[in-house]
């Protein structure tokens, strides 16, 4: 009424004509519909289609918003007149699938928005278990297969979809509240209905309460009902359980003046008793089934609390929709004024209903006159939403409090906003979030492990293999952490490795180093000894002077063992493989020299013997430079290749950083250590075959020994660091450096020294013939 008024009041639109109206109610029954529809139809006070009398106007258009099922019964009978049929709960998305309805046109605004909203609202508060409810009808279907793809795809599983019957069919609704709120699990329902039908769910509550212990805990989202409907569940059923659901309903027009309504309207459920002074009555047999009544003259100022009623959104969708359809009638004259057909003016009564389609078709032309409401980049209605949080009062009322909205944005999309702090949750959830799921969330540390033939909401909570993490809920797959972090105990967070290397500080690093302090102390001592008594038979023999490179050999093989001991530098890394390389190769070139010495010494006492030139010095100081040089030749290709250099390995031990010596070439590694070994199995060798030979100190027997010790030491080397990782991989060459160095000192100078320091008596010339002559 008040729409109407105000286009009537308007002088730039429909100029010099008044807009009328004829209301009908149909009590949600298909019969009523019918009736009403007849009775539209017909002209005169007699329920006649066809049928004129007293010359009355008939309508033009028909606005109805009785859902999808009562759209086709009014449809049926209108397309025949080819009479527009303007829907304000139905929109054009909606009518695309339904041939049925050629002649109804949706203003509702298009509803993918608030599906959006909807599947965000889900996501929001984690609801990934739900129940979808709508009438056994075809906007139902319409509405399950729609939201169902949507939310599978934003991975939310539907629980049940429940295909509610009408009131009508009074035999199945029974049956359906049964299974309706078996679910448990399933904490949260979507419904969807027709204007009216909310009290379908009434219904269904109620028997859920007789037959159930307890329905409670329940969270509905009512998915565009329209707000008086809300209001009347409500009042009518007066049930806690809808407090704390949701809608999603259409932002309301803040441009429009409803000041004028205070005057002019009355919304209360006895509107046509009150304001028109007569109601509906349907006498059994009779084509007189309406009465037809007049508008008062002056109509009740509704209060306050009905004011707001009035300024709902229910209201707001009609009052778009007889701006459309007024707007489509203007532009139908303006058009017939402008144009001759057979030769005269047309009279604007002779406008005809079928002439309105061309105007209706164009609605989108009338979108200036409709504020709130705007047209999408696909030229369709749409439409902002606010979502409302319902919150029963004692006095079996309806308080809507709204906590958020739905906006679209042409650059960002869907806009979803919501303030959890305004929602004011039931009793029974303790005032703090509802769950609904099918299985409880897998918390941090954890990754959801799918179970076969289950839906993807139903899973199992599998730990994080070694080496990831996961720091939210409900992740798909963990994660690694960055090379220098690792995960912590239970796997939700990545910390910072611990940095490590040999350190001289630790008890490994301490007693390695206190090892290589008494080695070299006993090696100095036994180079000071041989010093002292340097012109003793005993140090004389076997060449004093291969003895006292052997000894600095073994000193400095010792200390170069400092060199592998504390945190990796570039020039430390240069030199501890090659000087130890080097160095250890001399004192085994030495070794060498002394075996081939005793070798030739043996050789050149027969008589006649050629060998007696390669006496002396000469020969074994070119065994011991030769074989040197040639481990320096290694070392020296060996650092001009591919030089060692400080490293860092983040993966061989987990939780640490260790800082070693990468060897840059592996290959020249193992050549110099290889080369090592040559000279020790030659060494080795020539000592064995010589072990027999007489003499007072052939020191074959202790050469060979000390060899066997040499190459059993190195031999386990190479396994041992291969397996061994990180700072011990280090210790182990560090413990085969002073086992093989202390093999050499011992087995060859301790008999020596014993001789020297404890039976001096044998130190000298005359024992050392006679053992000679012994062994002869």
């Amino acid at each position: 009424m008040f729409a109407t008024k105000q286009i009537n009041e308007h002088s730039s639109l429909l100029p010099n004509m008044t807009l009328g109206y004829n209301i009908y109610e149909n009590y949600f029954n298909a019969r009523v519909t019918s009736d009403a529809t007849i009775d539209l139809l017909s002209g005169g006070q007699k329920t006649v289609p066809n049928y004129s009398c007293g010359g009355q106007n008939k309508p033009l258009a028909v606005l109805e918003g009785t859902g999808s099922e009562a759209s086709k019964q009014i449809s049926t009978l209108l397309s025949i007149y080819k009479m527009p049929q303007v829907s304000y709960t139905l929109a054009n998305d909606m009518l695309k699938d339904e041939a049925q309805l050629p002649s109804v046109y949706g203003m509702s605004p298009k509803q993918d928005s608030y599906f959006l909203g909807i599947v965000k609202m889900l996501l929001h508060f984690r609801w990934t278990w739900i129940g979808l409810a709508a009438l056994d009808n075809a906007r139902g279907e319409w509405f399950l297969r729609t939201l169902t793809a949507m939310v599978v795809r934003s991975g939310i599983c539907v629980a049940f979809t429940e295909r509610i019957p009408e009131m009508t069919r009074g035999d199945k609704f029974i049956i359906h509240s049964y299974s309706f709120f078996m679910q448990r699990k399933c904490n949260v329902f979507i419904y969807h209905g027709d204007s009216g039908t909310v009290l379908t769910l009434g219904i269904l509550i109620r028997l859920a309460e007789k037959t159930q212990n307890s329905i409670a805990g329940k969270v509905w989202i009512t998915a565009f009902l329209q707000d008086r409907s809300m209001r009347l569940f409500f009042k009518v059923f007066a049930s806690q359980h809808i407090h704390g659901s949701f809608s999603f309903l259409p932002q309301a027009n803040r441009n429009t003046n409803y000041q004028s309504l205070l005057s002019t309207l009355d919304t209360s459920m006895n509107t046509g008793r009150r304001s028109f002074d007569c109601f509906h009555s349907v006498p059994a047999l009779s084509v007189k089934g309406w009465v037809r009544c007049r508008e008062k003259e002056e109509l009740e100022t509704p209060s306050l609390e009905k004011l707001e009623g009035i300024l709902s959104q229910d209201s707001h969708s009609i009052y778009n929709a007889i701006q459309v359809v007024a707007h489509a009638l203007n532009a139908a004259f303006l058009s017939r004024s402008n144009g001759k057909l057979g030769g005269g003016w047309l009279r604007r009564q002779n406008l005809q209903p079928w002439q309105l389609h061309p105007f209706l078709r164009n609605v989108r032309s009338y979108n200036n006159s409709m504020e709130g409401v705007y047209v999408d980049e696909n030229g369709d209605l749409a439409v902002d939403f606010d979502i409302v949080n319902w919150v029963a009062t004692p006095n079996r009322s309806a308080v809507r409090v709204k906590v958020g909205s739905v906006e679209r944005r042409a650059a960002t999309g869907t806009r979803f906003t919501i303030d959890d702090d305004a929602i004011v949750w039931p009793k029974w959830f303790n005032e703090t979030l509802p769950q609904s799921r099918c299985t409880p969330s897998c918390p941090p540390g954890y990754a959801k492990l799918i179970k076969e033939g289950e839906p993807l909401c139903c899973y199992d909570c599998s730990p994080c293999v070694e080496g990831t993490i996961s720091t939210q809920e409900d992740v798909s797959h963990c994660h690694k952490c960055p090379e220098d972090k690792h995960p912590n105990k239970i796997r939700d967070r990545c910390v910072p490795k611990h940095i490590t290397f040999l350190s001289s500080g630790e008890p490994l690093g301490i007693i390695l180093n206190v090892l290589t302090l008494f080695f070299t102390l006993i090696t100095s001592l036994i180079l000071g000894i041989f010093i002292k008594y340097l012109d003793t038979p005993v140090v004389r023999a076997n060449n004093r002077d291969l003895s006292y490179i052997l000894l600095i050999s073994l000193l400095l093989t010792f200390l170069s063992s400092f060199l592998f001991i504390g945190q990796p530098q570039k020039g430390t890394c240069l030199l501890r493989q090659t000087v130890f390389s080097i160095i250890f190769s001399a004192a085994v070139s030495s070794v060498l020299a002394k075996t081939v010495t005793v070798v030739v010494a043996f050789m050149a006492s027969k008589p006649g013997s050629r060998m007696r030139k390669w006496l002396g010095k000469r020969l074994a100081n070119s065994i011991v430079f030769s074989c040197s040089s040639i481990q320096v030749g290694i070392c020296t290709l060996w650092l001009g290749i591919s030089p060692p250099f400080p490293d860092s390995d983040m993966h061989s031990q987990p939780g640490e950083i260790i800082l070693q010596c990468n060897e840059g070439s592996v290959t020249m590694f193992y050549a110099a250590l290889g080369y090592m070994g040559f000279l020790a199995a030659i060494c080795f060798t020539v000592a064995f075959l010589a072990r027999k030979l007489p003499g007072a100190f052939n020191e074959a027997k202790l050469i060979t020994f000390s060899m066997l010790v040499f190459c059993s030491v190195w031999v386990s080397f190479v396994p041992s660091y291969l397996s061994t990782k990180g700072k011990y991989m280090v210790a182990v060459q560090i413990f085969s450096i002073l086992a093989s160095s202390l093999g050499l000192l011992g087995c060859i100078f301790f008999p020596k020294c014993y001789i020297i320091i404890l039976r001096p008596h044998l130190n000298t010339k005359e024992q050392l013939m006679m053992k000679y002559q012994e062994g002869m």
